[in-house]
């Protein structure tokens, strides 16, 4: 992934490690409300790239029936991860470094796999490596659920996140907004079929890809 700074908010808890991402609190309870429709009823959720380790704790709450399990690449998000984790339910796991391009994660499988705001802030080599990780990790029609501004073809892109996008490739030229066909032609090139898209507040979406079946030989 990357090592500069992310573009939003993050604040520290006075001298406590753990940090707070204003949108974290608005977007919890929307992508919650899609999440109780798509994740599993039981399993592994493994969520890349946490950040501040917030929805992890919120979601871990909010469906107690699943194991939840956080990662991140950045140090100082698996130390506000790791104290967030502390405080809470017995089915959040302690976090776990992976950074999303890597060729090998420290995991063997999940039941489903989140990310939330992780590909626009990120080279496109972690977004193909969430893909492969997905395919490596997923059992056929389990799901990896994406959440995140997106430039969709046919929908015209709001104007702020065409101000959004030209900040981050001003803080990075690798960063910005992905395309939803790109990254759906990379999915399903790996084995991940594009299912459905839902429109989320302040001009984010929710995305669902399944583990398709292997292909017959």
């Amino acid at each position: 992934m990357t090592d500069t700074i992310p573009p939003y908010t993050v604040a520290d808890l006075a001298d406590d490690v753990r940090r707070v991402a204003p949108a974290a609190a608005r977007n919890v309870d929307p992508i919650g409300e899609v999440l109780g429709d798509w994740l599993p009823r039981n399993g592994l959720i493994l969520e890349i790239a946490s950040g501040t380790g917030e929805h992890a704790l919120a979601f871990a709450r909010r469906f107690a029936d699943r194991e939840w399990q956080p990662s991140d690449p950045d140090p100082l998000a698996l130390a506000s991860i790791d104290a967030w984790q502390r405080d809470g339910p017995a089915n959040l796991r302690p976090p776990i470094e992976i950074d999303a391009a890597a060729i090998h994660w420290p995991v063997d499988r999940a039941d489903a796999i989140l990310c939330i705001n992780m590909v626009h802030i990120s080279p496109w080599a972690s977004a193909v490596g969430l893909i492969d990780g997905a395919a490596r990790l997923l059992d056929e029609g389990a799901p990896l659920i994406l959440y995140g501004p997106w430039i969709i073809d046919g929908v015209d892109t709001a104007p702020s996140n065409l101000a959004f996008d030209a900040d981050l490739k001003s803080r990075d030229p690798r960063w910005g907004l992905r395309s939803l066909t790109d990254f759906q032609i990379a999915a399903e090139a790996r084995g991940m079929a594009f299912e459905q898209c839902r429109a989320m507040p302040s001009n984010n979406v929710i995305l669902f890809f399944r583990r398709a079946a292997p292909a017959l030989a």
